[in-house]
């Protein structure tokens, strides 16, 4: 499916189809990041992309910008479903009555179930068990990401890979915060779906997210 996953981080339409224009030369995957624009027409940004697209509408309790009613968030993922999107994502921690309306009508979009902890690594036995969450729930990839406070916090969220290569069950995981760069740069090779980095450094998204052109040169310099 490709390793760089590139977020659209823009507040109008008019920027984001300009951003989609740049990113579609870098990227594998392309996520348009819906919490972040001030009026959301998705239409026309559906169009647009040449490359796989995620419609991600974050919550602000997982590091997004969407402040407002939970209905109308979802709302926007059900709409980018029915325009035909390649992926929504969509937290565990969303209301199970939507989440599983959203499973549920899916269609042709393949669901990213996510789990974002801004303050730590779980142990690997309760990451596993959220791997576990997700999976019945009927994730097409799950997409585990957790803080680093240690650099040992990088093999926890990392040994995610091989159990759900295991099981073959699609992933993304890595860690966020400096500490937490480099599971960013090796998740794609033990078998991760993707990775993610961003535009430029004044477009990331989460903390210690690499821009892709670092990225690039650093599995540049180490031959991956």
């Amino acid at each position: 499916m490709g390793r760089l996953c590139i977020p659209v981080v823009e507040t109008t339409v008019e920027k984001a189809l300009i951003a989609i224009k740049e990113t579609n030369r870098l990227a594998d995957l392309i996520e348009l990041r819906v919490d972040y624009l001030n009026r959301v027409r998705l239409a026309p940004l559906l169009e647009s992309p040449q490359k796989p697209f995620i419609v991600t509408n974050r919550r602000e309790e997982e590091g997004g910008q969407y402040k407002g009613e939970e209905r109308k968030r979802l709302g926007a993922l059900q709409e980018a479903i029915d325009l035909g999107g390649d992926y929504i994502d969509v937290e565990l921690a969303t209301e199970r009555s939507f989440l599983r309306s959203l499973i549920r009508n899916k269609g042709e979009t393949q669901v990213i179930l996510s789990s974002h902890d801004f303050l730590r690594t779980p142990s690997p036995k309760e990451l596993q068990r959220l791997f576990g969450q997700m999976t019945r729930l009927g994730a097409d990839v799950v997409k585990i990401v957790s803080f680093a406070r240690s650099w040992e916090d990088n093999l926890s969220i990392l040994s995610l890979i091989p159990f759900a290569r295991r099981r073959r069950q699609r992933i993304v995981a890595f860690c966020m915060g400096e500490k937490g760069k480099i599971s960013r740069i090796f998740s794609p090779f033990l078998g991760a779906a993707w990775t993610y980095a961003s535009l430029s450094r004044v477009k990331a998204s989460a903390p210690g997210q690499l821009t892709a052109g670092e990225m690039r040169e650093i599995w540049k310099m180490l031959k991956l």
